[in-house]
């Protein structure tokens, strides 16, 4: 299938859409355990994207030569839209999705939050793919989900929500002060959790500003859960790396950990106490065909291999 700016009216057949929503709606079923490949040609997508429940097996292809050359872009924050969980430019529920080589884009700024993509898939894998927004940008929420060679930029728990989520060899880029993630894991039973694994965090802060600060995580929920692994972090780092968000009592069990990061922000004898420094066989859990295993032995490299 292929959707592009060039289709103009959408009746070209059942293979060619002038929008991907169009596309994503009318799609030609492949029948069970089947997958639906859909070519994005290079161009800015100034719409609303939905991918149900119903829709599983869907891949998302940027024509491009880069991620910038396709670009699905919106602008809507909460107080717009009504609420955090209204803002998404995209928002992705059906099972096994992909994309590749795509921006996802909220362009509402600096103005509270605006999410540009919510996922609640289960085995999601997105490579080559750029997520842009200020606060609020990536909504994680559920699933295993797999981000590899990959750009996320934002400035307030610009990763947040309660997805099994494996952030391979991206670049997190914080464009204001503020902290990184804010992991929603509910109760020590759920295998739910971020890892940054051979990473790098990067910042785009004016160095004039007043605030000059950035912060691996906080805690949205009591159990929390963050590990960086091998990943280089900036100078403007806060040395204490994590936050309590004003929660630290006896019902605070969040889990921060670090192995072998590095740059000018890794500081262990700095970070908060109540934090961890792993050893390499604690690391090796958090590896992303281990985390992301479950019971179906699931291996996202494998998956976001096959891709382009």
């Amino acid at each position: 299938m292929r959707v592009s700016p060039d289709v103009k009216t959408g009746v070209q057949g059942r293979t060619e859409f002038p929008t991907i929503q169009m596309a994503m709606d009318h799609h030609p079923w492949p029948g069970k355990g089947g997958r639906v490949y859909i070519e994005i040609a290079p161009g800015v997508y100034h719409e609303r994207v939905i991918v149900t429940q119903n829709h599983p097996n869907i891949t998302l292809i940027g024509m491009g030569k880069s991620p910038s050359d396709v670009v699905i872009t919106n602008s809507l924050n909460a107080k717009q839209a009504g609420g955090t969980f209204f803002t998404e430019t995209v928002e992705i529920n059906g099972t096994g999705f992909e994309a590749d080589n795509i921006t996802f884009e909220n362009t509402a700024g600096n103005t509270g939050q605006a999410v540009a993509a919510a996922v609640r898939s289960d085995r999601a894998v997105f490579k080559h793919c750029r997520f842009l927004g200020h606060q609020d940008t990536l909504f994680a929420d559920y699933g295993r989900q797999y981000y590899v060679d990959s750009y996320i930029e934002g400035g307030v728990d610009y990763i947040f929500g309660n997805a099994a989520a494996v952030f391979d060899h991206d670049e997190l880029r914080s464009n204001g002060p503020g902290f990184v993630t804010a992991q929603s894991r509910t109760s020590a039973e759920q295998m739910t959790g971020y890892v940054i694994v051979d990473s790098k965090v990067t910042s785009g802060i004016d160095a004039t500003a007043r605030k000059q600060w950035i912060g691996l995580g906080r805690p949205w929920r009591a159990y929390s859960r963050v590990v960086y692994l091998n990943t280089e972090l900036p100078s403007d780092l806060i040395p204490a790396g994590w936050n309590a968000w004003g929660r630290m009592s006896p019902n605070l069990h969040a889990y921060y950990a670090e192995f072998h990061d590095k740059g000018p922000g890794a500081n262990p004898k700095a970070r908060l106490p109540w934090s961890h420094q792993l050893t390499a066989s604690e690391a090796a859990q958090y590896r992303p065909r281990v985390f992301l295993a479950g019971k179906d032995h699931w291996d996202p490299v494998a998956a976001a291999a096959k891709l382009p």
